[in-house]
């Protein structure tokens, strides 16, 4: 679900995170491919000291059972939110789904979809589980 109240969870932190996609949109602009967005969000992060860790590597469970796939968001943040790069036309209902999966898969409650194709502004999201 879309997370539209007044009280958000996580406002600062994603505050600063959805400032360094910013950043990154203001240098690139739109059309490139997602690990260009990527690769340069990382650099980003690491040049504003925001805690991330990229692409890693998490776990899901059926039934408490652990299952031999895992999923690798773009990035985890602040131990506590899930942030998903997009460089499409549109953010569609499939991609909100994908953030709210990996939400439900993890104890984070909070994710950023972020998408760097949309022109002439990024175009991003707060999902709440």
């Amino acid at each position: 679900m879309r997370d539209k109240s007044t009280n958000l969870i996580l406002k600062k932190e994603a505050y600063a995170l959805i400032g360094a996609c910013m950043e990154v949109y203001n240098n690139l602009g739109a059309g490139f491919l997602e690990s260009v967005y990527q690769e340069s969000l990382a650099i980003e992060f690491n040049l504003r000291e925001l805690p991330h860790v990229s692409q890693p590597n998490v776990s899901i469970s059926y039934k408490e059972r652990p299952l031999e796939l895992a999923f690798r968001p773009d990035f985890t943040c602040y131990d506590q939110i899930i942030v998903e790069l997009k460089a499409v036309i549109a953010l569609k209902g499939d991609h909100r789904a994908q953030v709210l999966n990996y939400l439900k898969a993890t104890s984070y409650r909070l994710g950023l979809l972020v998408n760097f194709g949309q022109h002439p502004d990024l175009q991003w999201e707060r999902l709440v589980l």
